[in-house]
């Protein structure tokens, strides 16, 4: 196993309001596809790495508690966190340092009411 995690959906009620949220956060065009029954965004990612989406079905709900998955904020988590409030959500843990090796992280609710984390590798 290469990897514990390989992709990962966030729920959303509101797929244009979600993708206009997340397209400023990631600062990149989102574009939803229909799926399983429901629809899509596909998150940026390269070829072959974890990935995830967007996703928007009757049997999916946003919610602030429960499995955290952190977006890779690169070499700038104060960037991508100064986004959050403008495009609709919130913050609710600023930018705090877990440690020389880790990095950085910061939790956002985003406009669906799902909490997620942003990490800065050091």
């Amino acid at each position: 196993m290469k990897n514990a995690l390989n992709w990962f959906e966030i729920p959303v009620t509101d797929m244009t309001r979600a993708c206009r949220f997340y397209s400023s956060l990631l600062a990149t065009e989102l574009e939803t596809t229909p799926s399983c029954g429901g629809q899509m965004a596909v998150l940026p990612h390269e070829n072959g790495a974890v990935g995830g989406c967007l996703f928007q079905h009757e049997q999916m709900s946003p919610a602030n508690h429960g499995t955290m998955i952190y977006l890779d904020a690169g070499g700038d988590l104060a960037a991508m966190l100064g986004r959050v409030e403008s495009a609709g959500g919130r913050i609710d843990m600023p930018i705090t340092r877990v440690s020389d090796e880790v990095g950085d992280i910061a939790l956002i609710i985003d406009t669906e009411g799902n909490r997620v984390g942003l990490h800065a590798p050091s």
